[in-house]
């Protein structure tokens, strides 16, 4: 019979160790939560062999009294509780009183303190957990922790350990997070013989970003705030065209704790969604404010996972202060940087250079590919279908072939001289956000801060979305084709290359989510019904998805067995074939994984259907379809990017012409 036994308080620590020390940087986290919570307003971190070796960290905090020392390296010791409702009114990084115990036991520890009411500081040594008396010692007011041999009596977890350089890596992302979370505390790491960071106070969140991350991606943040009851958003975000390829530059504070939340981070997604390319990841640095009593982070001994209560209205408040800041801003692509005058081979006596770099083409093209941008829906019935191109002349897609016209004649574009005059085309609530957008599709809002795109923001301003000034985008001339795939034009400050597909895609594309949402996109009939015969699990997913398919036009019935009988299918894909299209649509249904939500699923037959219709790239557009395809980019503010992500159009300032050239 197995006998139970009451485990030895060097074992029970040594559990707690292993559930809260993981790695030499779960100690760095400990112990600056500590520090930020003494009140320091200085943090110097120094290690070396990546915190194997040694880990001293000193503040100027309140320390600790030489009577209460001994109780700061118990088990279970703390300042920060009195009674169990503490739990759920947290007002401080650490308050489980394990931390300074755990590593004490699985380390050599020293440590040295001082309050400002001493005379002298008091110091401590801890072995393994057995702890020395404490000796007078003169510091300085605060608390100096030395940590070294981390895990010398427990060689199972120090087995696990990686190498010195990544074991760092994994301090400075601590010492990264509550840098980030507290600018106004000076903060000094050093690794070895080498500062990593020394970065004074500021009151600008976005200098302490700019110190860690770089100039391009601070000076790429929009910020963002609101409020709704007593929660409290605010930061910044990235502009899509700066992203990640992974999630770790996504940044959330809730009351000054770095935690990871996939509620939210799921937000940020839906509200990035369209305006980066698949694989690609939004950067953010958002701070959320709520009362203690909201929020449960008791829920793991990391403290990084937290409990909301209300979860729901957090999830939508992120989602709508973005989508709100992203449909008030002009987000066109431009290119980031300038190649410096032609060589002098290049240049002659009647001007200050032919030409400029002959890598400006490839550079363009390169950030072509990899800038990203904005996204949601349009409102604009003045544009329909021609199969298989857009025909703006009526409201009513038709199938109407020119077998004896041009290729030209047969995708033409024709203005239509009813539409409704910009300042009357609206926004609507519908099934893929329920939000309204703004009233004026040529107009682009800005926030009571004043700020635009291209003024510098340092601290996040209020939008609430009631009182706002408008900007109105410059008109813009109309221009011409090159190589059958991009379009030249102008505005007042500058030059904008259009790719005609990419811009072609998004109008269709926006078209049709208005229309699947009111259920109005235009199915043609088919004077014989078509039976389709597809694979056992093509049926099961064509017949599972119906009615889904029927809000973009496909109109399906079962009829025996693994056939399906087609009796209806979008107007604008009447060229391909009933079967074509059926198969085509069924593919993203049939991809395996997670079963996509519905609206993930109709979002991706959206695409599919816009890109099949658009114009593509060696189309030639007659003159009047390159002036209406372009008219079209002034009537929908979300035309800056294709439904996958990719810019529809490159902006070059006058200024950076001038100096592409040698003009300045």
């Amino acid at each position: 019979m197995p006998i139970i036994r009451q485990l030895s308080p060097s074992l029970v620590n040594k559990i707690a160790a292993g559930e809260v020390i993981e790695r030499p940087a779960s100690v760095v986290k400990e112990l600056l939560e500590n520090s930020v919570d003494a009140g320091a307003t200085h943090i110097d971190l120094a290690i070396e062999g990546g915190g194997i070796e040694q880990i001293r960290i000193s503040d100027n905090g309140c320390g600790i009294s030489a009577d209460q020392i001994p109780l700061a390296l118990a088990s279970h010791a703390t300042s920060k509780l009195v009674d169990a409702d503490d739990l759920f009114d947290v007002h401080t990084l650490g308050f489980r009183g394990e931390a300074l115990a755990s590593i004490a036991e699985v380390s050599h520890l020293t440590l040295r303190s001082r309050t400002a009411d001493s005379d002298s500081g008091a110091e401590v040594t801890v072995r393994g957990g057995q702890a020395s008396e404490a000796q007078p010692a003169g510091c300085p007011v605060g608390t100096t922790i030395e940590v070294r041999q981390l895990f010398f009596n427990t060689p199972v977890r120090k087995k696990f350990l990686r190498t010195p350089q990544t074991e760092a890596g994994h301090i400075t992302e601590a010492f990264t997070r509550i840098a980030l979370a507290f600018p106004h505390i000076r903060m000094r790491m050093t690794s070895g013989e080498r500062v990593q960071f020394d970065l004074p106070e500021t009151d600008s969140w976005k200098e302490r970003v700019r110190a860690f991350f770089g100039d391009e991606t601070a000076d790429s943040l929009i910020a963002v705030s609101s409020q709704q009851d007593e929660a409290i958003v605010s930061g910044y975000v990235a502009n899509p065209s700066v992203s990640r390829s992974n999630n770790r530059m996504q940044y959330l504070f809730l009351n000054g704790r770095f935690i990871r939340d996939r509620s939210l981070q799921h937000a940020l997604g839906e509200a990035y969604r369209g305006l980066l390319m698949v694989g690609r990841f939004p950067i953010c640095f958002l701070r959320l404010d709520l009362p203690p009593a909201m929020v449960d982070v008791n829920v793991h001994p990391t403290k990084m996972e937290v409990r909301f209560q209300e979860s729901g209205k957090l999830y939508s408040q992120l989602l709508r202060t973005l989508r709100h800041e992203f449909l008030t801003r002009d987000l066109t692509a431009r290119p980031r940087h300038v190649p410096g005058p032609a060589p002098a081979s290049w240049r002659n006596a009647n001007d200050s250079a032919v030409t400029a770099d002959d890598s400006v083409a490839a550079k363009a093209t390169h950030l072509a590919a990899n800038s990203d941008d904005q996204r949601w829906q349009r409102h604009a019935d003045q544009m329909t279908r021609v199969a298989p191109k857009l025909d703006l002349q009526d409201n009513i897609p038709a199938f109407r072939p020119f077998p004896s016209r041009s290729r030209a004649e047969d995708l033409q574009f024709r203005p239509n001289p009813t539409a409704a005059p910009r300042s009357e085309l609206h926004r609507h609530d519908d099934d893929f956000g329920g939000e309204s957008r703004q009233e004026n599709p040529g107009v682009v809002h800005r926030s009571d801060s004043g700020h635009t795109a291209d003024q510098p923001i340092d601290a996040p301003q209020a939008s609430d979305g009631n009182s706002q000034e408008s900007y109105r985008a410059p008109s813009s001339h109309l221009g011409f084709q090159v190589h059958n795939r991009y379009l030249v034009t102008q505005d007042e400050t500058g030059m904008v290359v259009v790719d005609q597909h990419a811009l072609h895609e998004r109008i269709l594309y926006e078209q049709l989510r208005e229309k699947s949402s009111a259920k109005a996109v235009e199915s043609q009939r088919l004077l014989v019904p078509e039976p389709i015969d597809l694979m056992p699990a093509e049926a099961a997913a064509a017949l599972d998805h119906k009615e889904l398919l029927a809000q973009i036009g496909i109109q399906i019935e079962p009829f025996g067995g693994d056939t399906v009988l087609m009796t209806g299918y979008p107007a604008m894909l009447a060229k391909m074939r009933p079967a074509e299209v059926l198969r085509q649509v069924l593919e993203p249904l049939m991809s395996g994984g997670r079963e996509p939500s519905a609206r993930d699923m109709l979002d991706e037959l959206l695409h599919m259907m816009a890109c099949k219709a658009a114009v593509k790239a060696g189309d030639r557009l007659a003159p009047e379809e390159i002036t209406a395809l372009l008219e079209q980019r002034n009537h929908y503010q979300d035309t800056h990017h294709c439904p996958h992500g990719r810019p529809t159009a490159l902006f070059f300032s006058r200024e950076q012409l001038d100096k592409m050239f040698g003009r300045t």
